[in-house]
């Protein structure tokens, strides 16, 4: 079951959806063209950024906080990731508007590199991609939109049927299941790299949490459409 789009219209352009995704093509490209120790620098490692709480490491670390939300692994990571964002993203821009949305998305990459930090503060594997932050757009999305419909891709069944329409508090819901259900399962594992699950589920706490706390009065209201479904 594989995402591929919404019915769920905005307001207004979301410009700053398009320019995260254009960011992490920009990065994705530089990463090719740059190679290993472009991604060593720019990555967060947790034990270098351990090494600088600890007062003997380099400040560079804390840019790796950010930077290491723009960065991914392959095309297939960078495709699966820029899809969830084009899906999600636009309607909680709409919601919050440009700048907010900005801060947004940059605290749930926080939280979700806080959450795999945590569980293994000393690893030497390189934690790469947005995956953390696009999953507190997806928290987000759950809490807000809990019945827009999202098309999903089954196969073999759509290659017959087509997509089917899915409510994100099923889709996003059952997602968010299978990666605690993953997460418990790595916690003997992590610093094999992989999937960072722990980094998911932060990242869809904290989105959770911050739409649950955003001012209802200062949410944009939701396009008409999608309020007649409800």
């Amino acid at each position: 079951m594989f995402p591929v789009g919404d019915v769920n219209p905005i307001r207004t352009p979301a410009f700053m959806n398009h320019l995260l995704i254009v960011l992490n093509i920009i990065v994705f490209v530089v990463q090719i063209v740059l190679g290993e120790r472009f991604i060593l620098s720019y990555s967060f490692i947790p034990e270098r950024f351990t090494a600088l709480l600890q007062g003997s490491g380099d400040t560079g670390a804390l840019i790796t906080v950010f930077s290491a939300m723009f960065m991914h692994a392959s095309l297939a990571h960078i495709f699966g990731n820029m899809l969830f964002l084009w899906i999600f993203g636009d309607n909680i821009e709409d919601a919050f508007g440009h700048l907010p949305y900005l801060l947004f998305y940059l605290l749930c990459g926080i939280g979700a590199t806080a959450l795999q930090f945590y569980f293994d503060p000393g690893s030497p594997i390189p934690n790469l991609g947005a995956s953390g932050a696009i999953s507190g757009v997806m928290g987000a999305y759950m809490l807000m939109y809990p019945w827009a419909r999202i098309r999903v891709f089954v196969f073999p069944f759509s290659i017959f049927l087509g997509t089917f329409g899915v409510p994100a508090l099923i889709m996003v819901g059952f997602w968010f299941i299978l990666q605690l259900s993953s997460g418990f399962q790595s916690l003997g594992s992590i610093r094999e790299g992989g999937v960072a699950y722990w980094a998911h589920i932060g990242g869809f706490v904290v989105g959770f949490v911050l739409a649950l706390l955003w001012p209802r009065r200062h949410r944009r209201p939701a396009p008409a459409y999608y309020v007649a479904r409800r």
